[in-house]
């Protein structure tokens, strides 16, 4: 559907679209050349899956030097196929070390004898037992932030036990909170608990004690735990919940679907619109749009008729498609949004002219976040194959090639 409207969508013509990757293909390259505000910091990861390459992500996108320890080619590192899709991965260099041999374990301290941090996800007691704990690197290096990431953490009665992202959000309220009033608690991919929960505290906690490590010259532990992550964002939940406004009960809050005025509604065909008209002038906006005089309708936060407002909304947003609802929208303040599929997102206008999504090596893949005015952050380059640059980083990390070929001879290097 042809339309000027900011949030409507549609599809790019073949020409534009191919013009516009084309464009910020090339903005990305430019941009490799810069160097974010990590430029100058070196870290160094113990190869995993998830939240702790999803950190170490971002911390290359801002410009760190992150190293990647692989384990040795055979061991399916959550790849998946074809490791250059395992975006996670990206921005990164690789060595493929095996630390059951003495030999790795001693290249490993060697380059945490150069780095300002190490980030290992392992169950608590794993890094210890491979000689590559916080005591010990700390020796080597005293001024090392030393970056853990764990389900549960390092302490506590669950500590030990397995976990995974949905089992973390259950026991923090968080999934109890998220679903309709009729259904189960739903599944928000794994968003809370291991990237929301625990990368970005683990990227935040590791980029504090680094500047506090320079100012001191002292290192420390950073103990992440996505439990404890994904319990610090519902902090406003839990100060609603105290003060008696929040109910403990979902689909009966403001946020989570109770409102009418804050909910999705699937329009004629098929698609789906977000409404999120909280504030006053929003939802006497939304009314206008929706052709309900406000005489006629209750006060927009009497929850008692919360469910006859929701049907009747309901109804009226099934007689249009979503992109008409997004014209008659524009301009008109009603905080209403298309829900766009992964595959529409990197198309639509806004997302386009802002850049959000980049084509790069052939694969489109979120940008990165946040943006900085002096020292833009990069994709330095795309996901390593495992142990793809063992001897050019081992060499620019300070190893000499006699003690490559003594890696390599005692086969800590595969």
């Amino acid at each position: 559907m042809a339309s000027k409207s900011r949030f409507a969508f549609s599809v790019l013509d073949g020409a534009s679209e191919r013009s516009n990757l084309q464009t910020i293909k090339l903005e990305m390259t430019v941009m490799r050349t810069t160097h974010g505000p990590l430029s100058g910091i070196r870290i160094v990861e113990l190869g995993g899956v998830g939240p702790v390459p999803f950190c170490c992500m971002l911390l290359s996108d801002l410009g760190a030097d992150v190293i990647r320890i692989d384990r040795p080619p055979g061991y399916d590192g959550g790849t998946h196929g074809d490791p250059r899709f395992n975006l996670l991965n990206r921005g990164r260099r690789s060595a493929a070390l095996d630390l059951k041999q003495a030999g790795a374990v001693g290249a490993v301290l060697k380059l945490v004898g150069r780095a300002d941090a190490l980030v290992e996800g392992f169950r608590p007691g794993v890094a210890e037992r491979l000689g590559l704990g916080p005591e010990t690197c700390l020796a080597a290096n005293p001024a090392l932030v030393y970056g853990r990431m764990t389900g549960w953490g390092q302490s506590g009665p669950l500590a030990a036990e397995p976990g995974h992202d949905i089992n973390y959000i259950a026991l923090t309220g968080v999934l109890h909170s998220i679903g309709t009033g009729d259904g189960p608690p739903a599944i928000p991919l794994n968003l809370v608990g291991d990237f929301g929960g625990g990368s970005l505290y683990l990227a935040l906690g590791i980029v504090s004690a680094i500047l506090e490590s320079k100012r001191s010259g002292m290192g420390q532990v950073v103990d992440t735990a996505m439990v404890d992550g994904a319990a610090s964002l519902m902090t406003l939940c839990y100060g609603l919940l105290a003060s008696g406004y929040w109910k403990d009960q979902r689909a009966s809050n403001r946020l989570d679907s109770g409102a009418p005025w804050y909910n999705v509604y699937q329009t004629r065909d098929g698609g789906w619109i977000s409404v999120a008209s909280n504030e006053t002038r929003f939802w006497r906006n939304l009314l206008q749009l929706l052709g309900l005089p406000e005489s006629e309708m209750p006060d927009q936060h009497d929850t008692a008729h919360w469910p006859a407002m929701r049907e009747k909304f309901t109804k009226i947003f099934r007689t249009r498609t979503r992109d008409e609802w997004c014209v008659l929208a524009e301009g008109r303040e009603t905080c209403i949004v298309p829900v766009l599929s992964m595959s529409e997102a990197p198309s639509h206008p806004h997302l386009r002219a802002r850049g959000t999504f980049v084509e790069f090596e052939g694969i489109t893949q979120p940008a990165p976040a946040p943006r900085f005015s002096r020292t833009p952050g990069a994709i330095q380059r795309g996901p390593a194959q495992p142990g793809e640059h063992t001897d050019e980083l081992l060499t620019d990390w300070g190893f000499s090639d006699s003690e490559i070929s003594a890696l390599r001879e005692s086969r800590a290097i595969r």
